[in-house]
């Protein structure tokens, strides 16, 4: 990621994550965004560890592959179940027109009952918005048109 710093601290057999520089820099390539991608990024609590808008320490529940249809980009979305001690609804990310879609992942942590967000950074791009998101064991990057995000009771 750009401006997100998240890196593993041995000493703290945890991981240290810092937003700051993100927060920082997003006022000078806000109005680039797309309109879903600006008020996602901009969400009040976004990055605030103790608001129930964080989206820190939510668990990954399930991953819709993009469809495409004739060659055109497609729609993909993510879904993440609420952290029971922070968090009273999940997230629904739903990505459209997306031209790219990956999930790296390398399962190097197997103490951990999921794989939670760690953080996310939303940035401009020419197809629209990239959208990454690092998880405990995986990163996932999306390429696309927009993308809304939207809290919902998770199962």
């Amino acid at each position: 990621m750009k401006y997100v710093k998240v890196d593993w601290d041995p000493e703290l057999h945890g991981f240290r994550t810092d937003a700051r520089a993100y927060v920082a820099a997003l006022p000078e390539f806000r109005d680039a965004l797309p309109e879903g991608a600006r008020a996602f990024a901009s969400e009040a609590g976004h990055y605030d560890y103790t608001s129930e808008r964080c989206v820190k320490d939510l668990e990954l529940a399930d991953i819709a592959l993009p469809t495409t249809t004739m060659g055109r980009a497609g729609t993909a979305s993510v879904t993440y179940r609420p952290n029971r001690w922070k968090h009273s609804a999940g997230l629904r990310i739903e990505y459209t027109g997306v031209t790219h879609f990956s999930v790296d992942y390398e399962a190097s942590i197997d103490w951990m009952e999921a794989i939670t967000v760690l953080l996310d950074e939303t940035l401009p791009h020419e197809d629209g918005v990239v959208h990454r998101t690092e998880l405990t064991d995986a990163m996932i990057t999306v390429r696309c048109a927009d993308l809304t995000a939207t809290w919902v009771a998770v199962p």
